[in-house]
């Protein structure tokens, strides 16, 4: 167990590690920061930072011995700086968990050997693969990189009439996976915590609406049936389990509805905090960035009940220069990421409103 006033290292400075950061605080923890972004929004908050590569193994090594636990704020972090980290602190989440949820394909085919239902999915290393994937999948369906895809990025649909060689030139003839499309109702994802010793929780279920790939809305409760809730949370505990994953993730699923009956698919897995969980903070007993500080240093998980039914809007580019009409709204419950620069795509807060339950 990491006691108050030890040091939780974080690895990333985007809005995810600043969370982290800011909760860490008030628990009674120092943060130590690392990324190789000179003007990441994390270092206003931490007690220490450092800059420089992910792949500097002398400061990722300073950085590791510096600190009680290191954990991280997105999963594309090499596998070769897990294992430098590994071997000085622990890392919670572990290698494995980033190992999987960093290649799409292995990914999928972690998850389906779990016996949990995804969307039909193939291998794709060249135009001769992708014309033998699009043969057994079919058409419409998705040609997606297998590593460093976000925000849709690194993605193309494929429908009937389209150049499947365009399509893989579209994406740079990168190693890639085609998977089916799913004729899905709408996008909810499962936010929940498990901890060292086995304990999990999990938030309610949240249902998503994205705009141009991006997260726009979340709102919570979903508006599915009570059984369809319990099998999504059950999908992410058998996720959890199978990997002895410490932290909090997330599962992101398809809702379908065939002949009146419900199911889910699972589209992805994120070993970390996530944009869906946001409404925690403030909308929940505990947010989702406590949930994973009392995680990964080894604590009793906190309360996961919601505090009303809650609608979290992303801020995205200039959507963050409304700041003053947002604060002056009651019941708006404002975050801003310290971000210099508005962008269009670029996530620059949220914000929160709390609602009563309908009777």
């Amino acid at each position: 167990m990491i006691r108050p006033g030890s040091t939780l290292g974080i690895l990333g400075g985007g809005q995810l590690g600043r969370m982290i950061a800011m909760a860490a605080a008030q628990l009674g923890l120092r943060t130590h920061i690392f990324a190789p972004e000179e003007n990441s929004p994390a270092f206003d908050v931490a007690g220490e930072h450092t800059i420089a590569s992910y792949e500097d193994e002398a400061a990722l090594v300073h950085f590791a011995k510096s600190v009680d636990v290191v954990t991280y704020e997105f999963e594309n972090v090499p596998s070769a700086t897990a294992d430098i980290l590994s071997a000085h602190a622990p890392l919670a989440p572990n290698a494995q968990a980033l190992a999987v949820s960093q290649d799409r394909f292995l990914e999928k085919s972690f998850i389906s050997g779990l016996g949990i239902e995804t969307a039909p999915f193939a291998p794709v290393e060249n135009e001769a693969e992708l014309a033998e994937a699009l043969a057994a999948i079919g058409r419409p369906s998705v040609l997606k990189t297998r590593r460093f895809g976000y925000d849709g990025k690194g993605q193309i649909m494929i429908r009937p009439g389209d150049d499947p060689a365009a399509a893989f030139e579209a994406i740079g003839r990168s190693p890639a996976i085609l998977e089916g499309f799913v004729s899905f109702e709408r996008e909810v994802s499962v936010v929940a915590a498990r901890a060292k010793d086995g304990d999990f929780a999990a938030y309610d279920l949240c249902e998503n609406e994205h705009r141009s790939h991006i997260l726009d809305i979340t709102r919570v409760p979903a508006d599915v049936r009570p059984e369809t809730e319990e099998q999504a949370v059950l999908i992410a505990q058998k996720i959890a389990n199978a990997l002895d994953y410490v932290g909090v993730l997330a599962v992101e699923l398809f809702l379908v509805r065939e002949n009146g009956q419900e199911r889910l698919v699972v589209n992805e897995i994120a070993p970390r905090v996530h944009n869906s969980g946001h409404w925690t903070l403030g909308g929940a007993e505990t947010s989702q960035f406590e949930q994973h500080v009392r995680a990964v240093c080894g604590w009793p998980l906190g309360a996961t009940a919601r505090l009303g039914r809650v609608e979290m809007r992303n801020l995205i580019g200039h959507d963050a220069d409304e700041w003053e009409r947002i604060l002056a709204e009651p019941g708006a419950h404002l975050h801003l990421y310290g971000k210099a620069e508005a962008r269009s795509g670029r996530k620059m807060g949220h914000v929160t409103r709390i609602f009563a339950e309908k009777p």
